[in-house]
């Protein structure tokens, strides 16, 4: 039997997962990366521990899958996108990993736009998407002003996963889903030099590598690397991709048409194209796919958090517990449809939105609380504000009704609230068995790679047959929530000035 490891480093959890080259999950490992808050802004890893921890989870997933190394025939890998990991030759970092939600730029780009009032629908123009403070050029902008040492002693400028590869591999690449994010130019799913020149970056030139395919061979494993991760030296390597991209292959989404949503600590919603789509003007994202494609994708940058920061507020009781999530569904299905009255605006990030409008000053908010209200109706309302910013994500990109969602992230265990997401945007959610699509996505690469499949869309479409959960809406209860999605859009529109 032949099988292939998946790496997926998140912004605070790093995970590997060991899968057959028809994408069934054996095992899978997981270890904390925690990221470093320390004002101004500023978010970032420590790449010695995401190193150490990678190595860890690498060597405990095959061994908990009970494979022989010798039967491990690749390595994938994910991670959270842009960013910024600045690398010396040998491929150690010069400098600890920048993490994409840091904000340290925002200054940097509202000086530019007094100056070039423009600026941001430029950069929609090449990329395709609402540059976020956090992305590539920015922050390489923002460091040759603070830290100009730093780059003078840089050999590359990459993401997260390609630092990990690189140490992996002795090996400094990037590929194409990354490289049209920095911002890039979506459209030869590549680096641009004009959205360089934009950010006054011409000297940085070298530090960006030529980006590759995804699922190309990038290296082998080293004989250190071997060691660390208990795996063969010589052990091929994929490029890999962002966890966006990741993700849509590991779901089985990546057919053109197809619509795919993640209900993580970001929710996202998208849909697969075979031509790179600008529409709606500068709002939303487009991420570069493997396999010649792209993902139109709208984006509420706060999901599963809110219900985080809920329970540790409200329910502070059922964090933890192994029934936890079981009691909090319980105790939100008693409360009728529109959490009586109460309504909830899903915009718990730093850096705001980036649909239905672009605006990074949006931040959460309770509507019509009274005192007659507990913590069942505000838990209720946070479950059905996200389905509800759900729903403006698919307006946006105009999903038809017909349109199957195939659902992941960790929202989709719950049944409740997928049942919610079918009445609120009145199309069938598809929740696909298994677990750690991202790290399948990076696997199936891996299994490209080695000839396992034909290409990367046959390997993703093949994933279906695994099967997925059925989630259909309902009429019964459409009055009672035509009402609340009123009221929830009441307040948005109050609030963002729409």
């Amino acid at each position: 039997m032949a099988y292939v490891l998946g790496l997926d480093a998140g912004s605070s959890t790093i995970k590997a997962a060991c899968f057959d080259m028809q994408g069934r999950l054996l095992s899978v490992a997981s270890r904390r990366t925690p990221l470093s808050r320390a004002g101004g802004g500023r978010v970032e890893a420590d790449p010695d521990l995401c190193w150490t921890q990678a190595c860890a989870v690498l060597r405990e997933a095959r061994e908990n899958s009970g494979v022989a190394s010798k039967d491990i025939l690749g390595l994938g890998l994910t991670a959270a996108m842009v960013g910024l990991w600045l690398l010396d030759k040998s491929g150690a970092p010069i400098r600890p990993g920048i993490n994409w939600e840091d904000s340290r730029t925002q200054p940097l780009i509202e000086r530019m736009i007094a100056q070039r009032p423009q600026l941001m629908s430029e950069i929609f123009a090449c990329s395709g998407s609402v540059m976020q403070q956090g992305c590539t050029l920015p922050l390489l902008a923002e460091l040759s002003k603070t830290e100009p040492d730093s780059l003078e002693r840089a050999h590359a400028a990459v993401g997260y996963k390609d630092f990990l590869r690189a140490r992996l591999t002795g090996r400094i690449a990037t590929d194409r889903t990354e490289a049209s994010v920095a911002p890039g130019d979506t459209r030869t799913q590549s680096g641009s030099q004009e959205m360089r020149r934009l950010f006054g970056l011409e000297r940085y030139e070298h530090l960006f590598p030529q980006p590759l395919d995804s699922s190309q061979e990038a290296g082998q494993l080293t004989a250190e690397a071997a060691v660390l991760t208990g795996l063969p030296e010589g052990l091929p390597v994929a490029v890999g991709a962002g966890d966006v991209p990741a993700m849509v292959i590991g779901a089985g989404g990546l057919t053109p048409g197809s619509a795919t949503a993640v209900l993580g600590t970001t929710c996202m919603l998208g849909l697969v194209c075979e031509t790179p789509i600008f529409t709606p003007r500068d709002l939303g994202l487009l991420f570069s796919l493997p396999g010649g494609a792209w993902y139109r994708a709208m984006v509420n940058v706060a999901g599963t958090l809110n219900v985080d920061w809920a329970m540790g507020l409200l329910a502070k009781e059922l964090v933890g517990l192994p029934d936890g999530f079981d009691r909090l569904n319980a105790e939100i299905a008693a409360v009728p449809i529109g959490a009586r009255g109460v309504s909830y605006l899903p915009y718990l990030s730093e850096s705001g939105i980036i649909a239905p409008v672009a605006d990074p000053l949006a931040r959460a908010q309770f509507s019509g609380l009274a005192p007659v209200h507990g913590r069942a109706e505000m838990l209720r309302a946070v479950f059905e504000g996200i389905a509800f910013a759900m729903s403006d994500l698919a307006d946006a990109l105009q999903i038809a009704p017909e349109t199957p969602v195939i659902l992941t992230g960790g929202g989709s265990n719950s049944t409740l609230w997928c049942d919610m997401i079918a009445d609120v945007l009145g199309c069938e959610i598809h929740v696909p068995d298994g677990s750690e699509f991202g790290a399948r996505g990076a696997a199936m690469l891996a299994a490209v790679m080695v000839g396992a499949h034909a290409d990367i869309r046959t390997a993703s479409e093949s994933l279906r047959r695994l099967g997925m959960r059925q989630h259909r809406p309902g009429s019964a209860n459409s009055a009672a929530w035509r009402n609340a999605r009123a009221r929830y859009i009441d307040c948005r529109d109050k609030l963002l000035n729409i």
